[in-house]
């Protein structure tokens, strides 16, 4: 599959850039306006060896060649005084702005190189983030979906929140989890409980089933040279089975927030019954981490209409200037009203608005609505 590369040209939608661009070009006719029409010997054409360096930062190898040449015949014009009498510039002024060109035009060729370099990694890692976490679909049977995702890594799609839908026989199966950090390590672990997910959600006959083979996988994966920090890191995990015609939902929550039911106006905390462990923290348990009877599934009513907001603790566990945690059951009541999308538009300006350091967690809702 060849790979995008993004041309010279890419970022000229940025003002910033457009700004350096033409930092080259109004320095040389600044240059020569005030040459022109400053009296006496004073000269300012000594600063048009300055253009070919700033070219370097934006302009390819060509356009700073041209810019640096431009300035040289510039100089040499600006050497008619206003009685038309010649003054040649001066050997070493036409010298530094040689030497300058050249090597404003190498570093040119570098910065492009290095460019290229950085777009082939970029799209290599795109395609590898989509792989992992693919976009979802927006209907499932009878079920509508709507997701925000913001990962906290910088320049990062994806981090250590994960999340899954898919279509079975048992009916819409999903999954949302958070991995305990955040980084490359935790994407790594969050890809083998996808991988797992995707494999064993469409015959594992129950919830407890299904979390007990992503126990056996990340325990398989983990035990596998060479070694990583997988295996000391958790992942708090929500999965959710919703059988097609029946108006209920199973909930089987391993320490992760309690998703929100949204019913109408009313709006409350599915909270588990039986506290459960993060997945990866089995050894902890009493039993074996691959017996479901281990693991205690809720039943929740959930009508047509009815919505379920599921969250990672990047919502739940941001602060604000007080040090007070965000009160999302209390923001969403004001957004019962809203559509999925809607709603989690509000909630993520709400949370950017709120938080005084935002960005420092991965931060992942889903809401699933039982379509009339």
């Amino acid at each position: 599959m060849a790979i995008p590369r993004r041309d010279e040209g890419s970022a000229s939608g940025n003002p910033l850039v457009q700004i350096a661009r033409w930092a080259p070009v109004a320095l040389i006719s600044m240059a020569v306006v005030v040459d022109v029409v400053t009296p006496g010997a004073q000269r300012f054409d000594r600063y048009l060896a300055a253009a070919p360096a700033l070219a370097a930062a934006t302009w390819g190898v060509r356009g700073t060649v041209t810019i640096g040449a431009f300035a040289c015949l510039l100089q040499i014009l600006l050497g008619y005084d206003r009685g038309s009498q010649y003054h040649a510039p001066a050997v070493n002024s036409m010298v530094v702005i040689a030497v300058v060109t050249l090597a404003a035009a190498y570093a040119s060729h570098v910065r492009q190189r290095q460019e290229r370099d950085l777009s082939d990694v970029r799209a290599v890692a795109e395609t590898a983030q989509s792989m992992v976490l693919r976009p979802l679909p927006r209907h499932l049977d009878d079920v509508d979906l709507d997701v925000l995702y913001v990962a906290a890594a910088a320049q990062a799609r994806i981090g250590g929140d994960f999340y899954e839908a898919l279509r079975t026989e048992h009916g819409v199966r999903l999954v949302l989890g958070d991995v305990q950090g955040k980084g490359l390590s935790a994407v790594e672990v969050a890809s083998v409980l996808l991988g797992s997910f995707r494999e064993a959600a469409y015959d594992a006959p129950d919830l407890p089933t299904l979390v007990a083979r992503m126990e056996l996988s990340m325990a398989r994966y983990t035990a596998q040279p060479p070694a990583s920090d997988a295996a000391e890191r958790f992942a708090t995990t929500l999965l959710m089975e919703i059988p097609e015609g029946r108006p209920v939902a199973r909930v089987l929550n391993l320490g992760h927030p309690a998703p929100l039911l949204l019913r109408g106006r009313a709006v409350s905390e599915v909270e588990p019954v039986s506290p459960l462990l993060p997945v990866n923290l089995s050894g902890l348990m009493p039993g074996s981490a691959a017996e479901p009877d281990a693991y205690a599934v809720e039943t929740v009513p959930f009508s047509p209409g009815d919505r379920l907001l599921l969250y990672t603790d990047g919502v739940s566990e941001t602060r604000g200037a007080d040090g007070s945690f965000y009160p999302l059951a209390d923001r969403v009541r004001d957004w019962t009203a809203e559509p999925p999308a809607r709603l989690l538009e509000h909630l993520r300006n709400d949370l950017a608005e709120f938080g005084a350091s935002p960005g420092d967690d991965d931060v992942a809702a889903l809401v699933v609505r039982r379509r009339p």
